[in-house]
């Protein structure tokens, strides 16, 4: 190796040293631009500080679309002096199921450990207050619980069955397609099982996977004689459950497991019901339509406050001009059949629509609705409809987070369709 004299070594030094200072200062200016601390309490809102959820008597009593049932104390439609009791889901659920077995005697809870109170403790305490003869578990078998209710309802019962997880739903799919829906049909309406619900988890909770996190809804949509029902919140949750008990007609009703425990309510403590097939609009809006139920709600809204006021880390991604649009937001609630009248109206007045939903794009919920809309206000679209939904894989064992649709991916469908 040859020696170096001392001004080559000098120059060697020298120019190392400006080469640090450089990436150093390059490295400084990158940082100071690049890292934003976030504020204390993230930049997300939680579900349970979401401006969706009625926290107060007044807001709860106020429930669009709510009916009261008659009792000895209130004449119907009367709110005066009415209580309402802070619930989450799960114990909104509870309240409900308590309602249907105090007022109808022919009323029966069944499925996998309902009479220890369910995995998710739905049926706390009720096979105590109400009797193991009628609130009881069943064999691990879906399909047997399904047509066990099947026979229950077909002889006047009002059968609510539970299954476990909507991901163990497959197993009984013949029977809640090929019998349920198509009993009042094939008896030329002499015979029928509306009195058959069938309660199940649903959606994404973080960590469950393929065979805990699934939403099977889009599988039962072509199944003419079901209703699929999808609730929000505890409030919801016990209105629809309600009006699901009490229809006429088979139901399939999916609640979001990860709701349960995190969305919370001051919930009526008397017994009411909230229309099925009628949509919700939550927030009205005159630029963009953003569709959808159950758990994206939340992250739709968290998207529309993105629109208005982006974190400075998305700020440049987001146009000024945008910030100011109205979205009208709406709560989709019955997956089937829909609410044809209430989304064709809104998307015919904004011109644009989003839709978004868990389970995957293909087949999903957002294809009917996307397909229905085009046909009905093809003239009036300023854009294309748009989907955001999980994708077309099953849910991870991990990252299961990057498969449903997040705040950043609706928000960028919102600006990709108001600038189209």
């Amino acid at each position: 190796m040859p020696s170096l004299s001392a001004p080559q070594i000098l120059r060697a030094l020298a120019s190392r040293n400006l080469a640090s200072r450089s990436i150093l200062l390059h490295s400084r200016r990158y940082t100071e631009a690049a890292i934003e601390p976030p504020p204390a309490g993230g930049h997300s809102p939680t579900i349970a500080h979401s401006p969706i959820l009625r926290t107060t008597r007044d807001s709860a009593l106020k429930t669009p679309g709510i009916v009261w049932g008659s009792d000895a104390d209130h004449e119907d439609g009367d709110k005066t002096g009415r209580d309402t009791r802070k619930m989450n889901m799960y114990q909104a659920v509870r309240d409900a199921m308590s309602t249907a077995l105090a007022n109808d005697e022919s009323a029966v809870v069944f499925g996998e450990d309902v009479a220890f109170g369910g995995v998710f403790r739905c049926s706390m305490g009720l096979s105590e207050e109400f009797g193991r003869e009628r609130v009881f578990n069943t064999p691990l078998t879906e399909q047997g619980i399904v047509g066990f209710g099947i026979g229950l309802a077909s002889m006047g019962h009002t059968a609510i069955a539970e299954i476990q997880f909507s991901d163990y739903i497959y197993p009984a799919f013949d029977q809640i397609v090929n019998e349920a829906a198509k009993f009042r049909y094939r008896s030329g309406g002499n015979f029928n099982v509306g009195g058959l619900t069938i309660r199940t988890p649903s959606m994404t909770v973080g960590h469950g996977g393929l065979y805990h996190s699934q939403s099977p809804e889009g599988f039962f949509m072509g199944a003419a004689g079901l209703k699929i029902v999808v609730p929000r919140s505890p409030i919801q949750a016990k209105g629809l459950l309600l009006s699901s008990i009490q229809d006429r007609n088979p139901v399939i009703f999916l609640e979001p497991k990860i709701l349960y425990r995190s969305s919370v309510e001051q919930v009526p403590t008397s017994s009411y019901t909230i229309p099925l097939s009628k949509a919700e609009i939550l927030t009205p809006g005159t630029d963009l339509t953003v569709l959808s139920y159950g758990t994206p709600l939340y992250t739709a809204r968290t998207a529309m406050s993105y629109l208005a006021e982006p974190p400075a880390s998305i700020e440049h991604l987001v146009p000024k001009p945008l910030r100011s649009a109205k979205i009208e937001l709406i709560d989709l609630r019955t997956i089937m059949p829909w609410d044809v009248k209430t989304v064709v109206e809104s998307v015919n007045k904004t011109g644009r629509l989003v839709v978004v939903h868990e389970a995957g794009k293909i087949g999903g919920v957002g294809s009917e609705i996307a397909s229905t809309v085009t046909e009905k206000c093809f003239l009036k679209l300023q854009a294309p409809v748009k989907r955001v939904t999980g994708w077309d894989t099953p849910v991870a064992l991990a990252y299961e987070k990057f498969y449903t649709p997040d705040a950043i991916r609706i928000l960028d469908a919102m600006v990709e369709t108001l600038t189209y």
